[in-house]
């Protein structure tokens, strides 16, 4: 938590998933984490809330077609989605800023809003959370504060545990491309989220 910025709550802890347009990779981050959020925590997954939006976003519109398909294939809910253009008030609000690429992130943390030791991309978080020790996070402040202190851990990290290539931390943009190429945006996604949202709730996926 960034104390004295407005909009934060003590009880609610915020992620805000960004990408370009806001329709494609954006969204199925955010849907997948609140699927997974829901499928730990039950009722209690009701402390994060999770959003995002577009550095360039399609403000109102609907989430591309493929997407919600992909969305659909993990069970997960595409229904109601409207994009958003990234706005100051995301960035000040959020608690965690995972973001599809490193030009997203760059974005975001030119934004300002102390917004740097709580911005990575989604792949450079899920490897940072894979180095840190689960038995170090709180079990006995709820979801929010284990997952403040993880974003803490996760930010102390970073300039040790680097990426082994350039592109180990992107999530290419999918736009335009076939059905398939969104499946394999979408097992990305999907694979770099569990960790992630194992080591905010302390609570592994179910196996059924």
């Amino acid at each position: 938590m960034i104390p004295g910025l407005p909009g934060q709550s003590d009880d609610v802890f915020r992620i805000l998933h960004v990408c370009t347009g806001n329709v494609c990779r954006s969204p199925i981050a955010e849907r997948l984490t609140r699927h997974e959020l829901t499928r730990r925590l039950g009722d209690a997954a009701a402390g994060v809330l999770v959003e995002s939006a577009g550095t360039w976003g399609h403000e109102g519109a609907p989430m591309e077609a493929h997407a919600a398909t992909v969305l659909a294939e993990y069970a997960a809910d595409p229904v109601g989605f409207r994009g958003r253009e990234l706005l100051d008030e995301h960035v000040i609000n959020a608690d965690l800023v995972l973001t599809a690429t490193r030009d997203h992130r760059a974005q975001v943390i030119s934004m300002g809003h102390a917004a740097g030791l709580r911005t990575f991309t989604l792949k450079e978080f899920t490897r940072l959370v894979r180095a840190i020790d689960p038995a170090t996070l709180p079990d006995d402040g709820g979801v929010t504060e284990r997952a403040r202190s993880l974003v803490r851990a996760a930010a102390a990290l970073r300039g040790w545990l680097l990426a082994p290539t350039p592109d180990a931390d992107e999530v290419y943009d999918p736009y335009g491309a076939p059905l398939t190429f969104f499946r394999s945006i979408g097992e990305e996604i999907h694979t770099a989220l569990d960790p992630v949202v194992t080591a905010l709730t302390g609570v592994p996926a179910p196996t059924a």
